[in-house]
């Protein structure tokens, strides 16, 4: 039997690159992982993607553009440290999305363990600073990437479902470049603060 893995896109389609996730999962209809695999857009809705995670899943990959002081364009995977049960938890905006608040609060709500919760990141280019600043649609280089993050997945899933500790590798150099001089932020799951 293999592993229950859910693919989730999240980001808000309104925030220039921030719409990465969504747009991955939107490429996906084109070529669909296995049948097997639950790919779904929550898009800026946490609560609803927090209770999913509590759904059973052995793993799940979250899809989301991330600051991570590489060049723009440059996916990279990564796995957040579990969220402690024993730190409360608020629920996330109506109307934003910070995985590491969903995953904490997904631990808070669920007396199971979360599933294995990976994050494939994409460094955005475009990023829109503030509410007020709507800006649909992917810069051209986020646009190029989103390809290479379904081919991504085509690797990584297969992967999982034989084995759901494994580490997929990312297919393509570029995925594991240095950090630019600005330097890495810590890993946490996203980079959607301002979601």
């Amino acid at each position: 039997m293999s592993a229950r893995l859910l693919v989730a896109g999240v980001g808000n389609i309104f925030l220039a690159d921030d719409a990465f996730g969504p747009e991955v999962i939107r490429a996906l209809e084109r070529r669909p992982l296995p049948s097997e695999v639950r790919v779904r857009d929550f898009g800026i809705r946490g609560m609803d993607l927090a209770y999913t995670l509590l759904d059973g899943y052995d793993t799940a990959v979250l899809v989301d553009a991330a600051v991570r002081g590489h060049r723009p364009g440059t996916l990279s995977l990564i796995e957040p440290e579990p969220p402690d049960r024993a730190t409360a938890a608020a629920p996330p905006e109506a109307h934003g999305m910070d995985p590491a608040k969903v995953l904490a609060l997904a631990a808070h709500l669920g007396d199971e363990p979360l599933p294995r919760v990976l994050v494939l990141a994409c460094e955005p280019e475009v990023r829109p600073s503030g509410d007020e600043d709507i800006a649909p649609g992917l810069s051209g280089t986020m646009r190029d990437a989103v390809e290479r993050a379904v081919a991504a997945l085509h690797t990584m899933v297969p992967v999982l479902l034989a084995d759901p500790a494994a580490t997929p590798p990312l297919s393509r150099p570029e995925e594991s470049t240095a950090p630019s001089p600005a330097g890495r932020p810590p890993l946490v799951a996203g980079g959607a603060e301002d979601r």
